[in-house]
């Protein structure tokens, strides 16, 4: 996957290139040399790929025929996957597509447009002729597919970087405008062309309103968990921690900003759903890690029988299947459809006009409350096994505080939630650990094995749950 930079600047037809030797660090110019570029574009009818900046095209010509899928990444800069030219000019190769099922969910990819360009390259060169960048003067006709098909003309020039920096791309950048070039309107030729016809995301409500801040969190959640969809498929590290995460997020923003954004329980509880689908998976890459850790810290006098392999290889084997349930889940019309309905613009209620600082520090201060709220609750219950049902309930209210804060900027505040969580989470994952170890140790008694070193974990984490639990009072009295 490369890392693609440039500058785009819309010319007059009668555009003149400049010369771009005299430009700092430029040393020598190498062209131009002509192309002959023919790119057919690739997208959903209702064009989702374009909605969000991204192009899947075949291209003949040029020093790069094949296909090229661009996903936008930041600003000028984008991530370009290049594959061989393929046999079948109408279907997108499948590795191509499964990177852009999050987008497509499920519909056809199709010819859309295609863009015949006559570009001549100029490459500048540093003192051991190597490439820094490559202007491309670019004369494009876009044609629409259709019934009948709209074709437009225009001309524009493309400046890539190569080996050179940033610095250098604004210094060319600089030239050009200078010769009677003007900043690109378009990020790309295809979005040019289709112009109107793309589907607008929704747009923020008034810089400075709580309500802008709510839509500026909830967008960002929505773009991170879109981010991690290609990532969980191919089960790279930290990814379902970090699309679960992403789902917590949204739910805990819908539910504590209620009263800024309404009409959200159905999402609430389809991102619910996909939490656990997230969470199975996650639960058992964490509780492996920590078995694994707790048996690398034994002495080997400690470990008797198969452990390792009943303790991480069948906890692997569930993780696998654990995977297979979330792709399916994943590959379904209810995946899709919770996409779709995340891109759906938010229902703001009347309050969401109000100066963002006032009001989100009114709702922080809210769930702070709350977490009082179910503490206090748990502390009156006399039964112990309730009350440590209960205190889970703090857990999940301080977790929720944390996620506000987060979302108000209030980072002490969010800090401070964290560390109520997390000492709470620190016993309830020794509680989960012991029934996991309870659940083994059957399997093992049932096959004839020795369950002694499943009574040593088990004790390890009895003790530190209890540990956990002994300290939290003094911890909660510090932060709150």
């Amino acid at each position: 996957m490369a890392i693609e930079i440039e500058d785009k600047f819309d010319v007059p037809d009668e555009f003149v290139v400049p010369d771009l030797l005299g430009v700092k660090g430029v040393e020598a110019v190498s062209g131009p040399k002509s192309h002959q570029l023919v790119a057919v574009y690739f997208d959903t009818p209702d064009l989702r790929l374009a909605t969000r900046g991204i192009t899947l095209r075949r291209r003949r010509g040029g020093d790069d025929s094949g296909w090229h899928l661009k996903l936008p990444k930041a600003a000028g800069v984008r991530q370009e996957i290049q594959l061989p030219l393929t046999r079948s000019a109408k279907i997108v190769p499948p590795e191509l597509a499964a990177q852009v099922l999050v987008y497509t969910r499920g519909h056809a990819l199709v010819p859309v447009a295609e863009l015949a360009t006559k570009r001549s390259v100029t490459r500048l060169l540093d003192g051991d002729e190597q490439v820094l960048a490559e202007v491309a003067d670019d004369r494009v006709k876009g044609t629409v597919y259709g019934e009948p098909p709209r074709v437009e003309r225009w001309r524009e020039v493309e400046v890539e970087l190569v080996k050179g920096d940033e610095a250098l791309l604004k210094r060319v950048g600089k030239r050009v405008i200078k010769a009677g070039a003007a900043t690109g309107g378009s990020a790309n030729k295809l979005g040019r062309l289709l112009g109107e016809a793309v589907r607008k995301l929704p747009k923020s409500p008034a810089e400075g309103t709580v309500g802008a801040a709510v839509f500026a969190y909830l967008r960002s959640q929505t773009d991170a968990l879109i981010a991690q969809d290609g990532r969980v498929r191919r089960q790279e590290e930290d990814a379902v921690h970090k699309a679960r995460v992403a789902c917590r997020r949204m739910r805990s923003a819908y539910k504590a900003f209620s009263s800024i954004v309404t009409e959200s329980d159905a999402l609430q509880e389809e991102l619910r759903w996909l939490g656990e689908v997230l969470g199975e998976v996650r639960d058992l890459e964490v509780i492996q890690a920590r078995f694994g850790k707790e048996l690398d810290g034994l002495d080997d006098h400690l470990i008797v029988g198969p452990v390792r392999a009943r303790l991480l290889d069948d906890l692997k084997l569930q993780e696998q299947e654990g995977y297979e349930r979330a792709r399916e889940a994943m590959n379904g019309e209810r995946y899709f459809a919770l996409l779709d309905a995340l891109d759906e613009p938010y229902v703001f209620t009347g309050r969401a006009t109000r100066e963002a600082g006032p009001e989100l520090a009114k709702i922080v201060a809210k769930e702070w409350k709350r977490v009082h709220r179910k503490h206090a609750t748990a502390q009156a219950i006399d039964d112990p096994h309730e009350r440590e049902i209960a205190m889970h309930d703090v857990r999940k209210a301080a977790k929720r505080a944390r996620y506000t804060a987060e979302a108000a900027g209030m980072d002490d505040e969010a800090a401070r939630a964290e560390a109520i969580q997390e000492a709470l989470g620190t016993y309830q994952d020794g509680v989960v650990a012991q029934e996991t170890l309870e659940k083994e140790a059957a399997k093992a008694r049932e096959a004839g094995e020795d369950t002694f070193t499943y009574g040593v974990l088990a004790g390890l984490e009895r003790a530190a749950a209890e540990r956990a639990r002994d300290r939290f009072p003094k911890l909660w009295n510090k932060l709150t």
